[in-house]
């Protein structure tokens, strides 16, 4: 038994690396206030009508607040009231007392210390974060990071993206599955000896003081998804780019919010994304050129924590999510550590892979950070950047158009690092075989069908058998990924691996056995998995339409 001594050791006593060291965001504190102070003016002076910006957020605060009540709604009330009484020296303080509000709740921290301990502490924060009886029993294993390694495999060119992080700014944009996923990157960041990066989280995240305590701590800073108006986004926009031209490397998922479906993100908001090029034009028009690199990954699993609220909440809406989910899986405690159990149980349970990089303009980049057209020749990034009489800098109608064509870069990206699971093979064999049972109708009707579903193993198997060839022919193609456990692994094999995950977690079994035969006993759960293979020909797509 290891003594406390040496287990306090172990998460407190590896000194930050020179690398790390070097990183901006190692120093972050010291600039905070100051990166708030710049936000604040670029809103204010950018504001070209503050009385119709604060007309916007009152109107939508009041209606937000309106069942609510209390001191907010009142101070958004009397705003409104006085706005046309105020000069226009008075709207603009107003507007910057507004954003300066904002900015500060946005605003992250980032302390080495608990970075040191959190790197060390990954394996029990992840593995068993809200199951503290598991992490006490095993605490010394517990806080072995490398007993991560079996169950999230990272793959991708990271060597190359560690050069062009000492070159420039990196902004990572994964899929978004799970609320796990920001911890799950974190981890691969690390293991990948990458530095970490600064990423807007939920801010109903925050109400879990465990999670809280390391996002805030961690570079995280506050999106309240509840504020729509244009002056909370404007803040939000100034921020993000202000990080980026100060070095500091981004994670965002440009889907929005988790995948509702399962599948992989096909439509991207992209407000976010042009900051990128916004920063990227600064640096230039101030003749200190910092490039921004956009590095697409995906975060793929083999269970979904929310799997079960998520689809409900897509089925639900028929397609269109709501904007936040405030109680799924991820804010109980026992479906946690249920999924932390099974989590550390399975081999390959997460693969984050990280694409190809990017510069801001959708082009690829090498690994000096030069930017490459679709013929693979050299092109100066900067050239984007030329405006109409000559010089270089921002036109918010050219790059807005260059955001669109970075969105779509990103989305090929994703197809691209798909990583397919046993659990989505099986999934999208069990669904065709419900669709053949029901003929022909939509969505709702499979989902509806009061009927026991059953396939037989033999046929299940060899449904496996075809979609895992389709996949290998895919992969050799460079469209997609098989999971390291599909490899040299028959379609039996991949059929059990599946059941095994399945087995024990979900609320309802998602395959049950009866016999020589499979029930197909949660035909949500089988939609939800097979449209991770939806948008390459391999599952049912109804989100294409």
């Amino acid at each position: 038994m290891q003594s406390r001594a040496v287990i306090l050791e172990r998460i407190f006593g590896r000194s930050l690396s020179v690398r790390e060291n070097a990183a901006p965001i190692f120093r972050f504190n010291e600039a905070r206030s100051s990166i708030v102070e710049e936000v604040v003016a670029r809103v204010t002076s950018a504001t070209k009508d503050p009385l119709y910006a604060l007309s916007d957020a009152a109107y939508l605060e009041v209606r937000r607040l309106s069942s609510k009540g209390g001191a907010e709604l009142a101070e958004w009330r009397s705003l409104a009231s006085s706005l046309g009484r105020m000069s226009e020296s008075e709207l603009r303080e107003t507007v910057a007392k507004y954003a300066k509000i904002y900015a500060w709740d946005v605003a992250g921290n980032f302390d080495p210390q608990v970075y040191n301990f959190a790197s060390r502490a990954m394996a029990p924060i992840l593995g068993a974060l809200l199951s503290p009886r598991a992490m006490v029993k095993n605490l010394p294993q517990s806080l072995d990071l490398t007993t991560l390694d079996g169950r999230i495999v990272v793959q991708g060119p990271r060597e190359r993206i560690r050069k062009l992080a000492e070159t420039g700014t990196v902004v990572y944009v994964p899929t978004h599955l799970s609320n796990l996923d920001s911890v799950v990157f974190g981890f691969a960041l690390e293991r990948s000896g990458l530095p970490p990066a600064t990423y807007g989280a939920g801010k109903n995240l925050f109400t879990n003081p465990v999670l809280s305590y390391f996002m805030h701590n961690l570079g995280a800073y506050r999106v309240d998804r509840r504020l729509r108006h244009g002056l909370y986004k404007d803040v939000l926009k100034a921020y993000s780019c202000v990080l980026l031209e100060r070095g500091y490397h981004s994670l965002f998922f440009p889907g929005g919010t988790r995948s509702r479906s399962g599948a992989v993100e096909r439509k991207l908001k992209l407000g976010l994304a042009g900051t990128g090029i916004e920063a990227y034009a600064r640096t230039v028009e101030a003749g200190r050129p910092r490039k921004v690199f956009f590095v697409p990954a995906t975060i793929n699993y083999l269970l979904t924590l929310e799997a079960e609220t998520l689809i409900d909440d897509f089925l639900q809406e028929e397609g269109k999510a709501r904007y936040i989910i405030e109680d799924d899986e991820s804010t109980r405690v026992g479906r946690v550590a249920s999924f932390s159990q099974k989590f550390l149980g399975l081999d390959g349970a997460c693969v984050v892979r990280f694409g190809e990089p990017l510069d801001c303009f959708g082009n690829l980049v090498d690994d000096e950070g030069r930017s490459h057209d679709s013929r693979g020749r050299a092109i100066d990034s900067a050239s984007f950047l030329t405006r109409k009489d000559g010089s270089r800098g921002r036109d918010a109608k050219r790059d807005a158009e260059y955001t669109r064509e970075l969105g779509e870069a990103i989305v090929r990206g994703f197809k691209k690092e798909t990583v397919v699971m046993a659990t989505h093979v099986v999934a999208a064999a069990a669904f065709g075989g419900l669709r053949r049972h029901v003929g022909k109708g939509d969505l709702f009707a499979m989902l509806r069908t009061k009927d026991d579903v059953r396939m037989p193993r033999a046929e299940l198997a060899a449904e496996v058998a075809r979609i895992l060839g389709e996949v290998l022919s895919l992969e050799k193609k460079g469209e997609i990924v098989a999971a390291p456990g599909l490899r040299n692994r028959d379609a039996q094999g991949v059929l059990d691996d599946a059941l095994r995950a399945f087995a024990g977690y979900h609320v309802e079994e998602v395959l049950s056995p009866r016999g020589e035969s499979l029930l197909l006993s949660d035909t949500r759960l089988l939609f939800y998995y097979q449209n991770r293979l939806a948008a390459h020909g391999l599952g049912f797509d109804t989100l294409a339409k």
